[in-house]
Order: C-alpha cells, then structure tokens, then sequence
C-alpha cells in the first residue's frame, strides 16, 4: 500500500512542480499526461509482481494441504495394516506439515487482501489518467482561449504601445493636427488677401481721382 501512497504524492508534486514552472501549456500538460502514465505502467507493473507472490503461496499452501492429506491417508493405511508405530509416524509428519499450513494460510490470506487493495488502487489510478487524458483537450483549448482573449483586450486596450491599432489612432491624431493647421492657415491666407485687396482697391480710386481731377483742371471745370 506504501508504493501507492508514493505514488500519489509523485503524481500531486509532479503536477504542482509542472504547473508552477510552465512556460508553454500545451507541452506541460501533454507532459504530465505522459509522467502520469509512466507511473500508472510502474504500478502496474508492481501489481503485477504481487500477484507473482500471491500465486506462489497459494501454490505452497496447496502443496501443504495436499501433503496433510496425503500423510493422513497413509496414517489410515498404516492402522488398517495393523501397524499403528508406522501410523504414529504418519500422523507425526501430518502434525508437522499442518504447522506449517497454518503459516502458509495466514501468508496467503494477508498477501490475497493485499493483492486486491492493490488491484482496487490500480483502478483508480486508471481512472484518473483516463480522466486527465479527457481533460488534456479542453485544457489546452482553455489555454488557447485564453492567450487570443488576452491579445485582443490587449490591442483594443491601447496596453502595448507598439501595437498597429495604437500606431493607427497616433497617425491619425498627427493627421487631424495638420488638417487642424491648414485651416488655420488657409484662413489666415484669405484675411490677408481681403486686407491687401483692400487697400489696392483704395489706391486705385486714389489714382483715378487724380486723373479726373486733371482733366477738369484743363477743362476748366470746378
């Protein structure tokens, strides 16, 4: 049961260690899924080998039954012939074989108890590396999810300054600013104009004036 115990721990820490360090989500989980499996095989495996000994002390327990039995048999034989030394002897081999019997039952009862809590354990650990291969998918789409959602807050939020939506909104910015003096411009233009027609117009009328007032000087006109 300690193995399985161990086991449980190994699992938890390598999951912890893996989460707390991952860079790449995907790798890590697809990781984890492999270690989980390589311990699963491990206990398994261990499994396996107490079922090895289980088997091998029912072989010795039958063994040891089938020797009481026979030794009892040829106690019988023994008394049937009359010879009841020879059955002594018999039933002394049984007593000792029947010693020994109830120390391969005891084994064998504590290793077949053992044996199927381990089995029970092994299940479950299958069940949970089935259940994390489930859950592999919809994590790391989950991952996924969450990168795209934070890269698109991340551009519609202005938060990197080196985005091309942050650089579109500052050129646009920069173009209204040079519409903005244009205009100004422009119009300062025409105010200029207006002044300057104005007092071309003023100078002309001056000269005009000068010739009329000429021409009523030869005329004789006042």
């Amino acid at each position: 049961m300690a193995i399985f115990e161990r086991l449980g721990d190994l699992l938890k820490a390598n999951v912890n260690d893996m989460l707390d360090k991952a860079e790449d989500p995907e790798k890590m989980v697809k990781q984890i899924i492999i270690d989980m499996d390589a311990q699963v095989n491990s206990a398994t495996q261990a499994l396996g080998s107490a079922m090895g000994s289980e088997k091998q002390a029912l072989k010795q327990l039958e063994a040891a039954k089938a020797s009481s039995e026979d030794w009892s048999k040829k106690a019988k034989t023994a008394l049937l012939a009359g010879n009841e030394e020879l059955a002594k002897k018999a039933l002394a081999q049984k007593t000792s074989v029947d010693q020994n019997l109830v120390q391969f039952q005891a084994a064998y009862d504590s290793m077949s108890m053992q044996t199927g809590q381990l089995k029970d354990q092994v299940h479950q650990l299958k069940a949970k590396l089935e259940e994390a291969r489930m859950k592999q998918n919809m994590l790391i789409a989950r991952s996924k999810m969450a990168d795209a959602q934070k890269g698109i807050s991340t551009s519609l939020g202005g938060t990197d300054s080196a985005s091309a939506f942050s650089k579109l909104d500052k050129m646009e910015q920069k173009v209204s600013a040079k519409e903005a003096e244009a205009q100004a411009f422009t119009e300062m233009a025409g105010e200029n104009n207006s002044l300057t027609d104005e007092f071309e117009a003023l100078e002309k009328d001056a000269a005009v004036n000068d010739e009329l007032a000429k021409l009523k000087a030869e005329l004789g006109i006042s």
